[in-house]
């Protein structure tokens, strides 16, 4: 299905069924990436009585109990809710569809194993957009992303004054291929976040952080539409689902 959106003034058209989904699924076990020292996702059949959930045990169906950590397991979308009470991401996340730009940025060394992404590197990449939404794929880019272990291997992150370029840009949702745009190990400052949720001092409660997401290398940089799906959870983070389809020419 070809359909039409008008964004800044500007009619754009894509195809529904020419996407790229830029998310990380969630599996029963270790394929998964490992964040925080975060307990993998565990699916268990439910048993009661003489009743299995589960077709490969002999039950007539699959009924599982999924348990799982989604700021540890694999793509997930937060709100403000992370770092302040009172916010779920069922309740901010008001944005279905939303313009994106897709940029690819080399993270900076700035002290030994510290690669940080810093405004300079920022700005310079997304001083021409006007999307809503950005998508920062880091390289190097490698399959190694969908089940890396990251904990205790201090990824890069973000300067808090790259995430306020972000608010001055006006970018309501940020996507990132990390496990948070913060360093692993802050003493609890959050800087990054709280800089692009302006909190305390001007909160946007409708701007979200998706984190672990990935963007293959086939996938070119540019602008895109971006689908926003999330589970309907009252809670601060839910696993997500982004999907990007391309402009059409």
């Amino acid at each position: 299905m070809i359909c039409q959106i008008q964004i800044n003034n500007k009619n754009v058209r894509f195809d529904t069924d020419v996407y790229h989904h830029i998310s990380l699924g969630l599996s029963n076990g270790q394929d998964n990436p490992d964040c925080f020292y975060l307990p993998e996702p565990v699916f268990t059949p439910f048993r009661a009585g003489n009743f299995v959930g589960s077709t490969q045990e002999g039950g007539n169906c699959n009924c599982y109990t999924l348990t799982i950590s989604p700021h540890g397991n694999g793509t997930h979308t937060e709100c403000i809710g992370h770092i302040v009470g009172g916010f779920t991401i069922h309740q901010c996340l008001k944005t279905i569809i939303s313009s994106a730009t897709l940029i690819s940025i080399t993270p900076t060394l700035i002290s030994h194993n510290d690669y940080v992404i810093t405004k300079e590197t920022l700005v310079s990449k997304i001083q021409d957009t006007d999307c809503k939404s950005l998508i920062i794929r880091t390289l190097p880019n490698s399959d190694e992303k969908k089940n890396r272990s990251y904990s205790g291997k201090n990824p890069p992150y973000f300067t808090a004054d790259a995430l306020e370029i972000c608010v001055e840009k006006n970018i309501e949702h940020l996507l990132v291929d990390l496990p948070s745009v913060d360093r692993e190990e802050d003493g609890g400052a959050l800087s990054a976040h709280k800089a692009f949720w302006h909190f305390p001092h001007a909160p946007r409660n409708f701007a979200t952080i998706t984190e672990l997401i990935y963007v293959p290398d086939n996938i070119p940089d540019g602008d895109y539409i971006l689908m926003h799906n999330i589970a309907p959870l009252e809670s601060d983070a839910s696993p997500s689902r982004p999907i990007i389809f391309p402009i059409m020419k």
